[in-house]
């Protein structure tokens, strides 16, 4: 009783020096239909692995949907990453307006050499978010050592 192969086969690509005529036409090709348990084999041009009639490949319903949804999450990375991008464009110009505000009204002190109350109020402003920035960090530090 002879041994029936299953009507599943792989396809493989061979080095183009080793490439050999296809079965059907002739034409040399570097593919190959080979069988799961690689006993049987037979070279196949990619005209022929075209056609409909001939072969058609197996689909993997979970893999098209994981590749699909790994699309659609790149696709958002790339828009959040724009996103993003732009929001630090913004922030950037808007300190570099601040700076050249802040520049302003330095050149704009009194002439007696005292800034004025608006550079005061911005720089006890400055300090008092300095001091609330560094005052959590230092708790954190001295909360992660062993006691």
């Amino acid at each position: 009783m002879a041994v029936q192969l299953q009507n599943v086969w792989h396809l493989r690509k061979v080095a183009e020096p080793s490439a050999k005529p296809c079965d059907i036409c002739f034409k040399p090709t570097s593919s190959v239909l080979i069988t799961p348990d690689q006993k049987d084999h037979f070279y196949i041009c990619p005209g022929h692995l075209k056609d409909k009639g001939f072969c058609s490949p197996i689909v993997d319903e979970a893999e098209v949907a994981a590749k699909k949804r790994k699309e659609e999450l790149d696709r958002e990375i790339e828009s959040i990453k724009k996103e993003y991008e732009e929001k630090l464009k913004k922030r950037k110009k808007s300190k570099d307006s601040k700076q050249k505000g802040k520049e302003k009204k330095t050149t704009g002190d009194d002439k007696s050499g005292e800034k004025t109350t608006d550079n005061v109020e911005d720089d006890e402003a400055e300090k008092e978010k300095n001091d609330k920035v560094r005052h959590p960090l230092i708790c954190l530090i001295h909360s992660t050592e062993p006691s």
